[in-house]
């Protein structure tokens, strides 16, 4: 019977020792867990790699001092039971962040986000110098997607090439983007700015909605000032309805390889399927990436008689009703006569 006390009062002072170690280990925890490395401290970029794993994105935080003890972050992770929820990527953190801060960021997959802004009117090799300058890959790999029909008809456009449909926007993409989901999102992006009253007026006016965006991409490239694009594409509208040549200079411009940024009149008169001083109609697709309101204007142009615009070089035009009206505009505005 006395042996049996001895070691009934040992294992309770066994199990007593062992709550105040757990509790002392668990207030360590939970303080460490609260308590950033420092009270203040500056933003700093840290990247989890793809495949990495729990105990080396704890060291890493230790070597970039963003935490004080690898070992509690790790049964922090553990505790949470998110050692398989920590996401690839590239991260904003800092010194004054918490432990459990940290760890829920790198959960939820909040990474940083690289600003790409696309201008209306930029051409598929153009939008790729962004991309690469956003740091989104090559120029040659955007292209070679942009211009290629299977991936344009994988993500809904059936057509030679994307150009047109690449909407002009500012993105927000993480760093470890593709630039097959940054063209998606591009894509998704157009589809979404064609709004079914856009669709709706498309089939009305008779036309295809790559017609419409072939149009828009034309008078985004020919206007100057925002309020001149119904005008603009009222003067092509009325073109196409009387069987005219559209006679375009930037359709010239898009089909000349390696422009050098000087049209000339050979240029004018050498065909390529794009040179509407040659061709009838509309060329076979668009020759830019034209925003909302130039897509708008191609829906709804001005009602006017004009068939003829020149530019006055103050990013402003005059528009003419006959060829008499536009040649004293010519020797007025290009000729200085």
């Amino acid at each position: 019977m006395l042996i049996f006390k001895k070691i009934v009062r040992f294992a309770g002072i066994i199990t007593l020792c062992i709550l105040i170690a757990s509790f002392v280990f668990f207030r360590k925890l939970t303080s460490f867990s609260n308590s950033p490395c420092e009270s203040s401290g500056t933003a700093v970029k840290f990247i989890v790699e793809p495949g990495q794993n729990l105990s080396e994105i704890s060291d890493n935080l230790l070597d970039k001092k963003l935490i004080k003890s690898s070992l509690f972050f790790k049964i922090l992770a553990s505790y949470k039971e998110s050692e398989k929820s920590l996401k690839a990527g590239e991260y904003v953190l800092s010194a004054s962040n918490t432990p459990l801060e940290i760890l829920s960021v790198i959960t939820r997959g909040s990474v940083k986000l690289h600003k790409l802004t696309l201008p209306e009117g930029l051409t598929i090799k153009e939008t790729a110098m962004r991309v690469k300058d956003a740091g989104f890959g090559t120029m040659a790999d955007f292209i070679q997607l942009a211009r290629s029909r299977k991936f344009a008809e994988s993500v809904g456009i059936n057509q030679a090439t994307l150009e047109g449909y690449l909407y002009p926007e500012t993105y927000f993409f993480p760093k470890t983007a593709s630039q097959k989901e940054i063209i998606k999102t591009m894509v998704k992006t157009f589809n979404k700015a064609y709004t079914p009253e856009f669709r709706k007026r498309t089939e009305v006016l008779g036309f295809s909605i790559h017609q419409i965006v072939t149009l828009a991409s034309i008078i985004e490239k020919e206007t100057g000032a925002a309020k001149e694009r119904p005008l603009i594409s009222s003067v092509f509208h009325n073109r196409l309805k009387k069987g005219m040549r559209l006679e375009s200079d930037p359709t010239v411009i898009y089909g000349i390889k390696n422009f050098n940024g000087n049209i000339t009149r050979k240029d004018l008169r050498r065909w390529t399927p794009y040179n509407t001083y040659k061709i009838k109609g509309l060329p076979p697709g668009p020759i830019a990436n034209p925003g909302g309101k130039s897509i708008e204007a191609a829906l709804y142009p001005a009602d006017t008689d004009f068939i003829f615009f020149v530019s006055k070089n103050d990013t402003t035009h005059k528009f003419s009703r006959t060829i008499r009206e536009h040649n004293r505009a010519v020797r007025k505005y290009q000729l200085n006569q």
